[in-house]
């Protein structure tokens, strides 16, 4: 069984704490801060899967930033950013 660190070394992203903005702008390059944060709560809200497993772990819409487990559930369902 591989170590966290084993398992984020096989990744190009890594998998750590992220503001929510700095998140979306990864995902969304070209836009500007708020359209990046509006498109990726949109595709977040829209994929039921992912947002079940995200009530899973606790996440919290109001908090500012993703824990490295929510990180690492998004990515799960929405891929790599970039």
């Amino acid at each position: 069984m591989k170590s966290e660190y084993e398992e984020n070394s096989d990744r190009s992203f890594p998998i750590r704490t992220y503001s929510k903005a700095e998140l979306a702008m990864l995902y969304c390059p070209n836009q500007c801060i708020t359209l990046a944060l509006n498109t990726l709560y949109r595709w977040m809200r829209l994929n039921t899967a992912l947002m079940a497993e995200l009530q899973s772990v606790g996440y919290y819409r109001f908090r500012r930033s993703f824990t490295p487990l929510e990180v690492r559930i998004i990515v799960k369902y929405l891929g790599e950013p970039g």
